[in-house]
């Protein structure tokens, strides 16, 4: 499934990375722990998390994660999309929270670590 299909079928705000809705996603991982994702996540994963600030885009790219979804209606921190800019890294952003998220992303077929 690729990150274009998730946006649209999850209703998610793209804020930066919609050169690369085509990356198909292999998995996904919800923590809010940095040290827990770099420890467990999984390359072409998709990372749910509360965190806003920009050390999720060292993270997302040290792990070559797919994307990353922020929850909550969390915004990220302008330092961060600049990053993530750069970086090339696809920030999302929902409304629901990282429960709901994972939940659906399970009923469409994606498969967690």
């Amino acid at each position: 499934m690729t990150l274009a299909e998730i946006v649209e079928k999850l209703g998610l705000d793209v804020k930066c990375g919609q050169e690369r809705l085509h990356v198909e996603v292999r998995g996904g991982y919800v923590s809010d722990l940095l040290s827990d994702v770099l420890t467990h996540a999984e390359e072409g994963d998709l990372w749910i998390t509360l965190q806003i600030h920009q050390n999720i885009v060292a993270v997302a790219v040290m792990k070559s994660l797919a994307g990353i979804i922020l929850v909550n209606g969390r915004e990220p921190e302008a330092e961060t999309l600049k990053k993530a800019k750069d970086e090339q890294i696809p920030i999302m952003v929902s409304s629901m929270s990282a429960f709901e998220v994972a939940g659906r992303l399970y009923e469409m077929g994606l498969a967690g670590n």
